[in-house]
């Protein structure tokens, strides 16, 4: 999908992609000050694309992933770490929707969201894996 991009430009390039989206939501939003939003998160996403480029010259497991370059152990480490993310993501989400109904809050509902995404994604990976190993 993105081999007409190089590697090292990769992740920048998605970067510059998702705070131009952001910052064009703050321009649809509209309201005072969405021009000094919709700037600040432009920008922010260009310091962070650049810095992300930076990384990527390096050689080091950082630059690798940030390079798209990386073995399989740094890959394996990617991997853990978004295992870490959604493992948080879940707890943060558990955690939320206990305390909103323990409280009886009536913004209980973005927290069921959330915990439902993560726990089908979930569910979804194992059986993505299990086809994948043959078991």
């Amino acid at each position: 999908m993105m081999s007409f991009i190089r590697p090292r430009w990769r992740r920048p390039a998605v970067m510059i992609l998702a705070g131009a989206a952001f910052a064009a939501a703050w321009g649809v939003r509209g309201g005072t000050h969405w021009s000094l939003w919709a700037t600040l998160f432009g920008a922010a996403a260009l310091v962070r694309a650049l810095w992300i480029y930076m990384v990527a010259g390096e050689d080091a497991d950082a630059g690798a992933l940030a390079g798209s370059r990386a073995d399989e152990r740094q890959k394996g480490l990617n991997l853990q770490s978004w295992a870490w993310t959604g493992r948080l993501a879940m707890l943060a989400a558990f955690v939320g929707l206990t305390v909103a109904v323990a409280v009886k809050a009536t913004w209980w509902w973005p927290f069921l969201v959330i915990l439902a995404v993560t726990g089908f994604s979930y569910l979804l990976s194992l059986a993505v894996s299990a086809a994948r190993s043959g078991d």
